[in-house]
């Protein structure tokens, strides 16, 4: 069906129940392979929780990806979708998805399946035992297992030294693409963010970190699965924006205090 989200028209199909873990998975330019993901995310997730969903988001793309979601959301009920025709970017994206997320938890996951989604039972269980509101995957956990380039890594690392100097946030990664959330923290800062960018996941940590919410980092088995041939969907261009975009949310942020 059609509705409208920020004022945009936007085709979705929704869980039609509440729902005690929602993953999003935004997706932009993952072809056809996205259906393949998505079905083997919802079999992974199904070994642990009965109650789920995934909401996939097609973020503005025009080749098969939107097809793929619809074959995959055909073959398993737990998988529904939001889609619309422009890019925004992985905040608007995710925001998106919580927006339409009925569940006690949502977590988001990158679609490209470089991170298991297995990996949110063990987020599920700490935020649980330890009365967390937040748990983030790092890279940069003494317990991860990384098949990562070298090139990304020093961009990680510089990254977080520029996040300890201008937010004196304690944690070292927040831009790894799995986290989970109770849902009432995540929504109320989803309708606040200002962020679509890439950067977005530091405003909505710095958010809850500001709000006194817990976060506990956890180690990630991340597996870089782009070969020479296929490029990489984080350009120089992108770099320059997420740095841009940071120093904006801390002027932002400090005008809050």
């Amino acid at each position: 069906m059609e509705t409208k989200y920020q004022g945009e028209k936007i085709e979705v199909s929704l869980p039609k129940s509440r729902n005690f873990l929602c993953v999003i998975m935004p997706a932009y330019y993952e072809g056809i392979k996205i259906k393949d993901n998505l079905l083997y995310a919802s079999s992974v997730i199904s070994g642990f929780v009965k109650n789920y969903c995934i909401i996939a988001v097609n973020d503005g793309s025009t080749d098969l990806t939107l097809q793929g979601i619809k074959e995959a959301s055909a073959e398993d009920k737990h998988i529904s979708y939001v889609s619309y025709d422009q890019n925004h970017g992985k905040g608007y994206a995710i925001c998106a998805g919580v927006h339409f997320a009925d569940a006690s938890y949502i977590g988001y996951l990158d679609s490209d399946m470089e991170l298991d989604p297995i990996m949110f039972r063990s987020f599920l269980r700490t935020i649980q035992d330890e009365d967390a509101d937040i748990a983030i995957g790092s890279k940069l956990h003494k317990q991860s297992k990384l098949n990562y380039p070298l090139c990304r890594r020093i961009m990680s690392f510089g990254y977080y030294v520029m996040l300890k100097t201008m937010f004196r946030l304690k944690l070292k990664d927040t831009q790894t693409g799995i986290k989970l959330f109770k849902a009432s923290v995540l929504k109320p800062i989803c309708k606040e963010l200002t962020t679509p960018g890439f950067a977005f996941d530091i405003e909505i940590l710095a958010r809850a970190s500001m709000q006194g919410c817990k976060i506990i980092e956890m180690p990630v088995r991340l597996n870089y699965n782009r070969d020479k041939m296929t490029k990489s969907k984080v350009s120089l261009k992108q770099v320059f924006n997420v740095f841009k975009d940071t120093m904006r949310i801390r002027r932002n942020l400090k005008h809050m205090k």
